[in-house]
């Protein structure tokens, strides 16, 4: 299913089809693609060039693990997510390699590590959906995460497929409209709160 977004002024196709399903095929995902995904997260910018990002696969190939990925999902997100063949959770290191301070970026960074793999991943017939409904503290104990990282979200990959395989409570949403802010309400010039020319007085 495909579900481009009702963007007002000319975007990028990859941008417009990017969006977050909770329908996946069980389809599995070929290894080749996963590489070009943790490819594109690579060189994404970061903050002096820490690139503070890592990332904990599991695949339905090992069983085990991608339960227990699916585990550490709250229960509303496990409904769903349990036919995805990819689970994954991004982590942030939280000091800076060089000098040992704390990061300030470091959630930033990975968050626009995620944003190339988002499109990486649009561009080879692949969808995503990430996850803030999750338990910090069961992925660190279950994976081994050391202190001074920090599990950031856990992330679903996989090949689209039809509403009808999700659980009924989740076709509406999944069938439903995109929305988004005008951009008016998040673009300001002179001062806080006050929108730009720019996007106050164009007109899609």
């Amino acid at each position: 299913m495909e579900k481009p977004a009702p963007n007002n002024y000319s975007i990028e196709e990859l941008i417009r089809r990017r969006w977050s399903p909770r329908a996946f095929s069980d389809q599995p995902v070929e290894a080749e693609k996963l590489r070009s995904l943790f490819e594109a997260a690579r060189w994404a910018p970061s903050s002096f060039n820490e690139q503070p990002w890592s990332f904990i696969l599991t695949t339905k190939d090992r069983p085990e693990a991608h339960a227990q990925m699916l585990s550490c999902l709250m229960e509303k997100n496990q409904q769903w997510a349990r036919r995805a063949p990819v689970l994954m959770a991004s982590v942030a290191k939280l000091n800076f390699e060089k000098n040992g301070r704390p990061n300030r970026h470091a959630l930033h960074d990975v968050g626009l590590a995620m944003g190339t793999m988002l499109l990486e991943a649009t561009a080879r017939g692949l969808v995503v959906h990430q996850m803030a409904g999750f338990s910090v503290d069961k992925v660190r104990a279950a994976f081994g995460v050391p202190e001074g990282f920090e599990p950031v979200a856990v992330v679903a990959i996989g090949y689209p497929a039809d509403p009808e395989v999700l659980p009924e409570a989740f076709r509406e949403q999944e069938v439903g409209p995109r929305r988004r802010k005008p951009i008016n309400e998040f673009v300001f010039e002179g001062g806080w709160g006050k929108p730009s020319p720019i996007v106050s007085e164009a007109r899609p």
